[in-house]
């Protein structure tokens, strides 16, 4: 059985011909490019044995990057932790009932969106040093949490509106009809099949989070990519210290990466396979249920 898209047709042999052509000039392009910035660092002797054999010393892991990028993780963690908090509270204002609730968290999650996340840092670092309840060692972590948080939470928040407004109609609908309350048809029902949905998304800007740690370099907080430089500006290798650093970087948000692919792909074979069981597919749901009944647990009083 061929399968045929509606959106374009299936390449013949000359299509196929000319794309092979263009993908061999393309991977010529780039080895030439790759070819020419090795030649410039190597006259300029970036290539040089010395400047990178330190790469691989016990004082750089130990002193240096493992240090930060234990840093850089904490925040990373924290800011996610924060950042679904926030999230989870002004998307479900903006999904409120309630026109005043709604219209607060809109003006939030909309002001916080628009301004940038550096900017944020820097405010809350200068702002937050005007007082004395914070050491100076502590205002560029606080800041940079902050920063992280009210950004990614905020976008976390439009998530979870776009991902409640592209349930079916049907699924509130139902909720209401069997006796549910609005604020109870938003939490018991739309919102965990939009976070269910929204979870590969979630995952990528999880991604973006730990990215952002390295904006923390500009108000001295001590990253990844901070530590990669002061080391390279003591040994003058600062640009092979920050390709290191650009490596741990694509690492672990490769890993990630590779873990949103996986739960998009759990999330949704599981979610085919209870759609099946609802059509009336031999399975462990009894077909004999009421539909309501198999859509929404109904609650006991």
């Amino acid at each position: 059985m061929t399968s045929t898209s509606v959106l374009f047709d299936v390449p013949g042999p000359k299509a196929r011909a000319r794309t092979r052509i263009f993908n061999i000039i393309a991977i010529l392009l780039l080895a030439g490019i790759l070819a020419y910035v090795l030649m410039v660092m190597g006259r300029q002797g970036q290539l040089e044995a010395d400047k990178w054999t330190s790469l691989f010393t016990g004082n750089l892991w130990v002193n240096y990057i493992l240090p930060a990028l234990g840093k850089t993780l904490l925040a990373a963690l924290i800011s996610v932790v924060t950042s679904v908090i926030f999230g989870l509270f002004f998307g479900m204002a903006r999904l409120a009932p309630n026109k005043y609730i709604r219209g607060f968290g809109t003006v939030v999650v909309e002001f916080f969106r628009a301004v940038p996340v550096l900017m944020m840092m820097i405010f809350f670092w200068l702002f937050l040093g005007q007082f004395t309840f914070f050491s100076p060692s502590q205002l560029p972590f606080i800041a940079v949490v902050l920063g992280l948080t009210l950004y990614n939470g905020s976008v976390i928040a439009e998530l979870l509106r776009s991902g409640v407004h592209q349930l079916p109609k049907g699924q509130g609908e139902a909720g209401l009809a069997i006796g549910l309350t609005p604020w109870a048809v938003l939490t018991s029902v739309l919102m965990p099949q939009a976070l269910t949905a929204m979870m590969p998304s979630l995952l990528s800007q999880f991604v973006v989070i730990l990215k952002d740690t390295a904006l923390g370099y500009i108000i001295s907080y001590p990253e990844l990519l901070a530590a990669a430089r002061r080391f390279g500006s003591g040994e003058g290798n600062i640009l092979q210290m920050l390709l290191l650093a650009a490596l741990i970087f694509v690492v672990i948000n490769f890993a990630l990466t590779l873990l949103a692919e996986w739960l998009s792909k759990f999330l949704s074979s599981r979610t085919d396979v209870e759609i099946k069981h609802a059509d009336g597919v031999p399975g462990e749901v009894d077909n004999a249920r009421p539909k309501t009944e198999m859509m929404f647990k109904i609650p006991k009083h």
